[in-house]
């Protein structure tokens, strides 16, 4: 038999979603950042470090008013800020090395889920909180725009694309569900 899930409170489950947001946002722009660290040392790899950059400080904007929407509803930041910083700027960095069309993976997947989450999220929302729904529904927006750069970038011609793109979406999921609970 399955044990029942207990159905979190409005409240209770609108911090959730933030904890959970702020965290992905945080660790987008941690993500975007080894990858610039990697593709910014060379003047052949200058335009896609540009294009990184421009898609970090649309990270940051979001990441920005999740930090606003933490305060003003006193709801704690997820105590895995540090892993998650350390493990994005591993896996932007990682990426990169591996080449201009992993790093298209990599931010692809990521983006991918992230979309399917704040689409999720703002439909659960929608009638309870209008407002969050249509900031969840902004950054959805922005973050297929990233998932499309990196599909045009050649994310799918990746080596290993198939294994690398699941891997990276686990690890989404699975920091979602830590960062839920965390």
């Amino acid at each position: 038999m399955k044990p029942r899930m207990k159905k979190l409170s409005a409240p209770r489950r609108v911090a959730e979603m933030l904890r959970v947001d702020h965290a992905g946002e945080y660790g987008a722009v941690a993500i975007y950042r080894g990858q610039q660290a990697v593709f910014g040392r060379s003047p052949a790899t200058a335009p896609i470090a540009a294009q990184l950059a421009e898609m970090e400080a649309e990270e940051q904007k979001h990441l920005a008013a999740f930090d606003q929407l933490l305060v003003e509803r006193e709801v704690r930041p997820t105590a895995m800020t540090p892993l998650w910083n350390v493990a994005g700027y591993g896996l932007g960095v990682v990426t990169a090395l591996m080449g201009e069309k992993a790093a298209h993976a990599c931010t692809e997947a990521v983006e991918t889920v992230i979309e399917q989450h704040y689409d999720t999220q703002a439909k659960e929302v929608a009638e309870t909180e209008p407002e969050l729904a249509a900031t969840f529904r902004e950054f959805r927006e922005d973050e297929l725009h990233h998932r499309d750069t990196a599909i045009e970038g050649g994310a799918h011609d990746a080596p290993g694309y198939p294994v690398l793109s699941r891997l990276i979406r686990a690890g989404c999921h699975a920091a979602i569900r830590i960062t839920e609970r965390i």
